[in-house]
């Protein structure tokens, strides 16, 4: 028993300065903290999307939306601290982060009707990003603090690449499934065009290569299905056309 007290006497010190640790973590990041807080709030609201429990799924919709931007505008400002400065060198590097990107993507869709797969890559960007950070809040409370959480977040780390190759397919899917949204009249006839725009800046991404990589693997799987015998001329001729319309999209491979 007197062992017992012992050992429960170290241990409340030590939980004590976890959470001591903690506060004065988030006071010296907000910021981040309020990144962290914004992924949460985007998770939270897609699963209630799906699964429709506390709100409209209409309503949520636009709710990851606009959670997305607030995100994106709050990494955008860790990234570029400057005040906006309207020039092209200022435009220049704001348009290669993504954090840029994604504040379009948002503002994009935000005034087309609800599509699934549009949130597919707000989710789990979100989600990435929300188990790394997660798990620097645990280190924080201590090594072993959480062992369950610690868990789950090195499973979507193990599985991290695989997450962001589906969020660059989406990214370039969504591409022509605009052109038929804007055929039911989901959408504006600008759409594509504005959404064509966003995915260049993707495929031109200096942070994350894997939207220009899965571009590059479609177009090589696409010709080499073309290049085979067996496929109709009707066929081969509309691969061979979408190849050439998609050959000025993607930047020169480095």
């Amino acid at each position: 028993m007197a062992e017992t007290s012992n050992t429960m006497g170290d241990n409340l010190p030590q939980v004590e300065k976890g959470w001591a640790a903690l506060r004065q973590h988030i006071i010296l990041n907000k910021v981040t903290v309020g990144l962290w807080i914004t992924r949460l709030v985007t998770i939270l609201l897609t699963i209630d999307y799906i699964i429709p429990l506390f709100g409209s799924f209409y309503n949520n919709y636009y709710k990851i939306l606009m959670s997305n931007a607030a995100t994106s505008a709050l990494r955008l400002h860790q990234r570029v601290p400057r005040l906006f400065q309207f020039n092209r060198q200022f435009l220049e590097h704001l348009f290669l982060e993504d954090s840029c990107h994604y504040l379009f993507y948002s503002l994009i869709f935000l005034y087309v009707a609800p599509v699934t797969l549009v949130l597919t890559p707000i989710f789990l960007f979100a989600l990435i990003h929300f188990a790394s950070y997660s798990l620097t809040l645990l280190d924080c409370l201590g090594q072993n603090y959480w062992w369950g959480a610690r868990f789950c977040i090195s499973l979507i780390e193990f599985r991290s690449r695989s997450l962001l190759r589906l969020c660059a397919l989406s990214e370039i899917i969504i591409l022509p499934f605009t052109v038929f949204l804007v055929f039911t009249g989901r959408a504006g006839l600008l759409t594509p065009f504005i959404y064509f725009q966003f995915l260049k800046l993707r495929l031109a991404s200096q942070r994350n290569p894997f939207t220009r990589n899965v571009f590059y693997e479609l177009r090589n799987g696409l010709s080499s299905v073309s290049s085979k015998p067996t496929v109709p001329i009707i066929v081969r001729q509309i691969i061979k056309g979408l190849l050439s319309l998609t050959q000025q999209m993607a930047p020169v491979r480095q």
